[in-house]
């Protein structure tokens, strides 16, 4: 399969992460943020977690700090908006994304997958779709009980350390959702797994997204 480049090592790359909830950023596209600071991409990151607060806020702080150890910039902002309500808040959250685009003009966005089962998480993504009309938006998946994986169509190829340090990463920072049974190791490697085969990555492991649009060059 030919790849297609977006960021070569050395290069650097400007990425706003946008997550409805603590973690969602991290269990989508962790490993792929973890990639691209190994190979030594210039990594200048926006990371927006629109529904973080208490024990939750603490645990996107930390999650936060330590998968963009390595980047050139990073700038961390926080939302309390109410979580399972999104759909409710529309209006307050789209000024809350808006007013964060004036600031930092991204390359590319990552965001949540349009067909996530998740109310939250398709609202992120349609106001995503809505502020940001002229950029690269990779659209990432997160596994759950409510089997909404869809079928992606662009794949990032991730070696299996990196993938290991994602899991352990997410085991070790988000007690607060290690009650629930999807939320474990042999999930996250089991999903990995399944789309580095569906893309016959190098060392057998892959996040994948969904790209709508984009421009060959």
């Amino acid at each position: 399969m030919k790849d297609f480049g977006l960021v070569a090592p050395g290069e650097s790359l400007s990425v706003l992460c946008l997550g409805a909830h603590c973690d969602d950023v991290e269990i989508g596209a962790g490993a792929t943020i973890l990639s691209w600071i190994d190979a030594g991409v210039r990594l200048h990151v926006q990371w927006c977690v629109l529904s973080a607060a208490g024990q939750r806020a603490e645990e996107a702080r930390a999650g936060a700090a330590a998968f963009l150890e390595g980047a050139a910039s990073a700038r961390i902002e926080f939302a309390e908006f109410r979580d399972g309500f999104f759909p409710y808040q529309g209006a307050e959250i789209k000024d809350w994304v808006a007013a964060m685009s004036r600031r930092f003009t991204p390359d590319l966005v990552l965001t949540h997958r349009r067909g996530d089962g998740h109310q939250d998480h398709r609202e992120v993504n349609r106001i995503t779709w809505n502020v940001y009309r002229d950029h690269v938006i990779l659209e990432y998946e997160i596994p759950k009980w409510d089997g909404d994986l869809g079928r992606p169509n662009m794949y990032m190829p991730v070696s299996a350390r990196l993938l290991e340090r994602k899991i352990r990463l997410l085991e070790g920072i988000y007690g607060t959702q290690r009650a629930k049974d999807w939320f474990d190791g042999e999930t996250f490697r089991g999903l990995a797994r399944l789309r580095g085969m569906e893309c016959r990555a190098p060392e057998r492991y892959a996040e994948a997204f969904t790209l709508r649009k984009g421009r060959l060059g």
